[in-house]
């Protein structure tokens, strides 16, 4: 059996929200936001003028940075990284003594584009990145960041250090002019204790004698400049050490770079030309040889890149051009 009620149903709207509060409200949240976006990027531009680098601490938040740091677990479980590349040019002052072993370097790493299954939230890493590096390199007085044209990057490359003191010696990311202006790590690696677990970040700012040394910590951003301003070391990790890194092109020197690539591309394929053209032609005491199809015949010259250089992916956001870009083997961290 159903009875009726009377209610007084006046309380239930006893929290009013007038439209022009509402949107006072939203505006008063928005240039918050806009305040601190504003504050970051001013202090990032004062940073690397001053320092050359710049920290950035709780960048994206407990909750966000768990969800990357699961997507990484996740890829790196399932078998998808790989040893690093070999340095081919650590820097020329580090002590012969510092290089030698099994390993220069022992991280195992994975690329990511971002459309992968399962890397949403690298990929969203990577677009907010993205962001802080659009703006601060088209603010107005922004310094030393004002000379370079940014509107292409590289792949992100996830890289995990898996204990049992891996590490990677002294070294320089962009030492040959391969176009790369900014490297920007992102860390993932919980409460952290440098003292136990080693893993820091050392950058030997050039010249002078001074270190940066930088924890690894969890939801943790850094840029610097990826050039022989900033010779760099991971020191030996204890513990497994988890780091998303981008590099950032300037526009002109990436063209040189690739204008060289291409030059010296084709000067090699010219040789290799040559020689097969000398092979193949006989001399007065032997007898011809079948002809065959090689390799290097098949091969066209305008198309490959040399051996120094692979293909990879990757564009800022919306407000710059989606361009694809090349990026070196030698990408280090």
């Amino acid at each position: 059996m159903i009875t009726s009620t009377t209610t007084d149903y006046n309380n239930f709207f006893k929290h009013s929200a007038h439209p022009a509060n509402a949107e006072q409200y939203f505006r008063d949240l928005l240039d918050k936001r806009e305040r601190r976006y504003e504050d970051l990027c001013r202090n990032i531009i004062s940073d690397m003028n001053k320092y050359g680098l710049s920290v950035v601490d709780d960048f994206l938040g407990v909750e966000t940075g768990l969800k990357i740091l699961n997507e990484v677990r996740s890829m790196y479980n399932a078998g998808a990284f790989h040893d690093g590349q070999l340095v081919q040019n650590p820097t020329p002052d580090v002590p012969s003594s510092a290089v030698r072993g099994d390993k220069i370097r022992g991280d195992k790493i994975k690329w990511v584009g971002g459309n992968e299954p399962g890397c949403s939230n690298v990929w969203y890493l990577t677009n907010q990145i993205d962001s802080v590096v659009y703006r601060v390199n088209t603010m107005k007085d922004n310094g030393i960041l004002g000379n370079y044209h940014i509107r292409e990057r590289t792949r992100a490359m996830v890289a995990c250090y898996p204990g049992s003191g891996t590490h990677y010696v002294m070294h320089v990311d962009n030492p040959k002019k391969d176009g790369r202006v900014i490297t920007a790590i992102y860390y993932l690696n919980i409460n952290w204790d440098a003292r136990e677990s080693g893993g820091i970040l050392r950058i030997r700012p050039t010249p002078g004698t001074t270190v940066a040394d930088i924890e690894p910590k969890f939801d943790r951003l850094i840029f610097f400049w990826s050039d022989i301003r900033n010779p760099h070391e991971v020191q030996p990790a204890h513990r497994t050490r988890y780091a998303i890194t981008v590099w950032y092109f300037d526009a002109k020197e990436r063209e040189e770079a690739l204008n060289r690539a291409k030059l010296e591309n084709s000067k090699t394929n010219n040789v290799a030309a040559q020689v097969q053209a000398q092979q193949a032609e006989p001399d007065s005491t032997t007898t011809p040889p079948p002809t065959t199809t090689t390799a290097a015949a098949a091969t066209s010259p305008s198309s490959s890149l040399p051996a120094s250089m692979s293909t990879g992916t990757g564009a800022l956001n919306a407000n710059v051009s989606s361009n694809s870009c090349a990026a070196s083997s030698e990408i280090c961290t």
